[in-house]
């Protein structure tokens, strides 16, 4: 399974492995931006606790997507 995964990242273009790692890396973000929202009890937004908590939610959610997309291309 690792040689599958070196090989196919050798046959991939300069800009496509680029491209793949700022999704991995908005991916991290946009998960650990939700995280921060749920968890952090003093954020410096103006948010009730529940629109935080939706919007924490939210984020990971699109995360999940994210990656969800990110698998699928890199089967491809």
């Amino acid at each position: 399974m690792l040689e599958n995964f070196i090989s196919n990242y050798k046959q991939k273009s300069l800009l496509q492995r680029f491209l793949f790692f700022i999704g991995l890396l908005f991916l991290i973000l946009y998960f650990v931006l939700g995280c921060m929202f749920i968890f952090w009890k003093s954020v410096p937004l103006d948010l009730s606790y529940n629109r935080r908590l939706l919007f924490g939610i939210l984020l990971i959610v699109y995360s999940i997507f994210r990656f969800y997309r990110i698998i699928n291309i890199r089967q491809d």
